[in-house]
């Protein structure tokens, strides 16, 4: 993927990962498109740069994906870059019956949200020169959080539905899987001072560093999330999930 001269639509752009990779993107030399529910948050998120622009997005309703697409592309017929970053995480308990909405909305927002603005966007990028599909997924799809179960199952859906997006658009889009640790953000109530999560600017730091590296790699990796990805490969999975749980309590307090 070029890091400089494309027209970049990323989701969840108003905060977090989404923000730091907006603004850093268009430090490079991009036009960068942020997409998200608050539009205070996406316009805070773009204010004093040129070429960086808002649009509202409602990843949980279909018609609102299809909506979008239109306005986007009327706007911005330049789009060669989608990055599926908005996510949301909820902590579940699965030890006792309990309210699904919680699960059911991670599931419409975390993968169908994806799957439905890469399906509307699609055609349009296949016929982009330079065109790329980043989708944000978790260290959590390869080895999960016990507390956010359906939170990492949509992860691990995201990464599988990437694989197979890469084989069937080989040579046509480039489709980059980009898998965060945990990170000082405000995904989780508290999350943004936890202790052992890497800082925000450090992450976003890392991720350019790595797609700045040529030719870019299938999966953007930062040093922090290799034992969640490499934990089965390397046999040690039961022993990561362990760890991995472990500290996740301890850092939330529990």
């Amino acid at each position: 993927m070029k890091t400089s001269g494309n027209t970049i639509l990323i989701t969840g752009g108003g905060s977090g990962i989404g923000e730091a990779l907006a603004q850093r993107f268009h430090d490079a030399g991009n036009t960068v498109i942020v997409a998200g529910r608050r539009l205070d948050a996406l316009e805070r998120a773009c204010a004093g740069r040129d070429d960086m622009h808002a649009i509202t997005l409602d990843v949980e309703s279909a018609e609102g994906v299809a909506d979008f697409a239109a306005r986007l592309l009327a706007a911005h017929p330049a789009v060669n870059v989608l990055i599926n970053n908005a996510g949301i995480m909820r902590f579940e308990t699965l030890d006792r019956a309990r309210d699904l909405a919680d699960a059911e909305t991670t599931v419409t927002t975390n993968l169908l949200g994806p799957i439905r603005l890469t399906n509307a966007l699609i055609e349009h990028l296949v016929g982009q020169a330079d065109a790329a599909i980043v989708n944000v997924t978790s260290g959590l799809a390869f080895v999960p959080m016990v507390a956010a179960p359906t939170y990492s199952a949509t992860k691990a859906a995201i990464h599988s539905y990437t694989v197979a997006m890469r084989q069937v658009l080989k040579d046509k889009v480039e489709v980059i899987e980009l898998a965060p640790p945990a990170v000082q953000t405000g995904l989780t109530p508290g999350q943004e001072s936890r202790p052992g999560y890497q800082p925000l600017d450090d992450f976003a730091d890392e991720v350019m560093a790595l797609f700045a590296q040529q030719p870019t790699s299938p999966e953007i990796l930062v040093e922090r999330v290799g034992f969640l990805r490499r934990a089965e490969a390397e046999g040690r999975f039961d022993e990561t999930l362990v760890q991995l749980n472990d500290f996740a309590t301890k850092a939330r307090g529990g």
